[in-house]
């Protein structure tokens, strides 16, 4: 039996919401082991002078706990 575990992190890019994920996903998985799957709860853009400057994404990654 496996029992997993679930954080929830925040990441941001200044290129898009995939680069946001993939960098939020690839961070956590340098400090948790058996990172499992993400699930995406919010979007958010942060805009400077009526640009996006920045997309960031809240995250709930899950991973399984060693034995």
């Amino acid at each position: 039996m496996s029992i997993a575990r679930v954080t929830e992190i925040t990441a941001s890019s200044t290129v898009s919401f995939d680069d946001a994920i993939a960098q939020g996903i690839a961070r956590a998985d340098k400090t948790l082991r058996h990172v499992e799957g993400a699930w995406i709860q919010e979007q958010k853009v942060v805009v400077r002078d009526g640009k996006v400057a920045e997309y960031r994404v809240n995250m709930k990654i899950s991973f399984v706990l060693a034995d």
